[in-house]
């Protein structure tokens, strides 16, 4: 039998039914294992939900450690750290277990901190444990079953099998909005023609001189971009043209660094022959980039390359059609809702779709913030799902603002407090008391403003950050 998809004519074959075994029953069950399925798990199970968190990977971090992200995006609004609550004390102890010399480097810094991805892999480990969830790994969710609209269960499909996950309630913390999907959520993807962020394969380098490398950005009077050496080499046919500027240098000690450098463009994280055509062509670019180090780059003579991403770094791909959508005008006049349950101070960041094409860039003022709220992680139509991360109900400006590490973290942690209340009182997302997931919230050490009961919490910001273009992560 033949049908059409996407102008293509596919062939099909009905796969027959199965009994599938129950092989899990908690209260709470997080799909994804970045920072928002890491934020949501723990909290779930802090608040006493049974809570199980299925990664696809063998570790947890999503784009900070399987892509190699090289540093966490700024936790402050350049006054004061906007997150905190688990996202803040996560990167605390990855500080304090990356050793004394990362801990003296950087000890006093909330912006920009580079990724120490080895320890920060166990530092998650130890922390999602600790809080009580259960974790399984090499795990994917690829079937969802309705009962109108409630989902009963999700089939999971991994070395030991297929077998059923039977939960009160769903956190999909995908990043890509996986399990909406799959409960046939509506959603958008991209700009109004479909194009998306490029992907950037990120990479780990030994052997570097970081004292020499700063003599010759001193030297040369240059910002740690690199603008007018790649402008050179572009001329010289050593670098595709394109990117003029490295987004970020992170240096994990004086002789490893991570590089977030240049783009791969066309590529939809949704779909596996994107990620495919993107893992060869983000190894190909990386080699010419090593090259260009090692010939133009005074401190990279001997630079080495230890690791590259696991996959693509992935900016955008879809944005749910939740309660409320989430749009520019909110992040521009830094609007607080009634609903709030995190505030947001990132830069709207939106990256080229074509090597032609510019960046969209937009800062908030100095020590201001906008609420991001609840209703924007309900997805429509699903009464026990709620979505979390990159993928929420926001217009693509402000996807660009949402999309980092440090917001994950405090929507996955709302997310996961309201699980586990629901757990005890029955209901779906839309039946919590908003109020009191607040005060739980604040309680836990998040910020969602200036509210009466909401703490300063004490923690100052220092100045200076690495060498990371605040305007291209």
């Amino acid at each position: 039998m033949s049908i059409s998809a996407n102008g293509k004519s596919l062939n099909t074959m009905t796969v027959p039914s199965q009994q599938l075994p129950v092989s899990y029953t908690p209260d709470v069950v997080v799909v994804g294992g970045g920072p928002t399925g890491i934020a949501a798990a723990m909290a779930a199970a802090r608040n006493g939900a049974d809570t199980l968190l299925i990664e696809q990977r063998g570790y947890l971090g999503g784009m900070g450690t399987a892509a190699l992200v090289p540093a966490f995006c700024p936790y402050t609004d350049g006054e004061k750290p906007v997150i905190r609550g688990i996202g803040l004390d996560l990167l605390e102890r990855m500080k304090q277990a990356a050793g004394a010399d990362f801990l003296n480097r950087y000890k006093d810094r909330l912006d920009w901190v580079p990724i120490d991805v080895e320890t920060l892999k166990r530092v998650y480990d130890d922390a999602v444990l600790a809080s009580g969830a259960k974790l399984l790994f090499h795990t994917f969710a690829d079937q969802v079953l309705l009962d109108g609209d409630r989902i009963q269960g999700l089939v999971i499909s991994n070395k030991t099998g297929r077998s059923v996950v039977q939960a009160k309630l769903y956190i999909d913390a995908t990043g890509d909005a996986d399990l909406a999907a799959l409960a046939g959520v509506p959603f958008q993807v991209g700009g109004e023609e479909g194009e998306l962020q490029p992907g950037t394969m990120c990479y780990v380098v030994t052997g570097a001189d970081k004292s020499r490398f700063d003599r010759f950005i001193q030297e040369t009077g240059q910002g740690g971009q690199l603008e007018k050496t790649i402008v050179e080499a572009q001329q010289n046919g050593d670098l595709p043209d394109g990117r003029k500027r490295i987004s970020g240098i992170a240096w994990i000690s004086d002789t490893v660094a991570g590089f977030n450098f240049g783009h791969i463009f066309g590529i939809d994280g949704s779909k596996a022959e994107d990620l495919t055509r993107a893992a060869v062509e983000g190894r190909r670019l990386i080699e010419t980039q090593i090259r260009f180090l090692r010939k133009y780059v005074p401190g990279f003579e001997n630079a080495h390359l230890v690791h590259s991403g696991d996959q693509i770094g992935i900016r955008e791909t879809r944005r749910i059609a939740g309660d409320y959508t989430l749009v520019v005008d909110d992040f521009l006049s830094m609007r607080t809702f009634e609903d709030d349950i995190a505030r947001n101070s990132y830069f709207i960041d939106i990256h080229l779709a074509n090597a032609t094409s510019t960046m969209t860039i937009k800062h908030l003022p100095k020590g201001q913030s906008h609420g991001v709220p609840y209703r924007c992680m309900l997805p429509q139509g699903k009464s026990n799902l709620i979505v979390a991360g990159r993928s929420v109900s926001s217009d693509r400006p402000v996807q660009g603002s949402l999309r980092v590490m440090p917001n994950c973290f405090a929507m996955g942690q709302a997310a996961g407090t309201a699980a586990a209340m629901l757990s005890v009182t029955g209901g779906g997302f839309r039946d919590i008391p908003i109020r009191e997931l607040q005060s739980k919230l604040i309680e836990q050490g998040a910020w969602l403003g200036e509210r009466p009961g909401q703490a300063d919490g004490g923690v100052t910001v220092a100045a200076g950050h690495v060498t990371y273009d605040e305007e291209n992560e």
